[in-house]
């Protein structure tokens, strides 16, 4: 069997089900090491993770389970995120050897900025809905439930917390996604900003699909920063893609 860094060119339909076979191993490969790594520290990770609705908590409060496993679950559920995020570079390195064979010979070189990239941008759009998006949820939710008797389950935290985190850092890939499809010739620059205001009514209903709560100023809290990453998308599209083909002229008879 060939490694996980050796991608095959020339392949036919059957080979390629089989390349596809191959990437999806390594990618599980990766996830289950990253989640025993995250495993033993999913405590301490949790308490992390905990940090966007600690203010809004009672003096003495602290999330409540109703199922006698729901601890145990919840710090496997905590593993594999984490895991995911360990795991990223190595996942994103499978999806670019997968298309790579695909490419001419001199475009392979964009596997290492692609992974960089794809890794960054993930990570960037997590730190955002952490860091600034999640707190405003848990304001925006915890405000409408004044004058009742607060009890905040840990798997509804936590599946709150990771549909919006995974959502956002996904949509943080749109400038990566945009500079795969133009090297690939799929889409230009000049295409990308005819269309920009069909892609900023897509960018509100994506925003309004992730974000849970209904009031606006959430939904444009996400909605702004993805069209803000489709002008970046524009830019590096103008940069990676490949130049039109000139027509040969026809020479008119004298």
């Amino acid at each position: 069997m060939a490694g996980p860094l050796e991608p095959q060119p020339g392949m036919t339909f059957l080979g390629h089900l089989d390349e596809l076979r191959r990437r999806l191993m390594w990618s599980a490969v990766a996830l289950a090491l990253g989640f025993a790594a995250c495993y033993p520290l999913s405590g301490r990770i949790f308490e992390i993770m905990q940090r966007p609705i600690r203010p809004f908590l009672e003096p003495g409060e602290a999330l409540a389970f109703t199922r006698l496993t729901e601890p145990f679950f919840l710090y496997l559920k905590v593993a594999a995120l984490a895991g995911t995020f360990v795991a990223s570079p190595v996942v994103l390195l499978q999806v670019w050897l997968f298309v790579s064979p695909a490419l001419y010979r001199n475009e392979k070189r964009y596997a290492i900025p692609f992974v960089i990239a794809s890794t960054l941008f993930f990570l960037l759009g997590a730190a955002f809905a952490f860091e600034l998006l999640f707190p405003s949820i848990c304001r925006f939710f915890l405000g409408e439930a004044k004058g009742f008797r607060m009890v905040v389950t840990l798997d509804e935290y936590f599946s709150l917390l990771f549909w919006t985190v995974i959502g956002v850092g996904l949509t943080f890939e749109l400038p990566v996604l945009i500079g795969l499809l133009a090297k690939l010739g799929v889409v230009r620059a000049r295409f990308l900003v005819k269309h920009a205001d069909v892609a900023a009514v897509v960018c509100l209903i994506v925003a309004a699909v992730i974000t849970p709560t209904p009031d606006a100023m959430t939904m444009l809290f996400v909605a702004i920063p993805m069209f803000a990453l489709y002008g970046v998308g524009i830019v590096v599209a103008k940069i990676v893609e490949p130049p039109r083909e000139v027509e040969p002229s026809i020479a008119r008879p004298d």
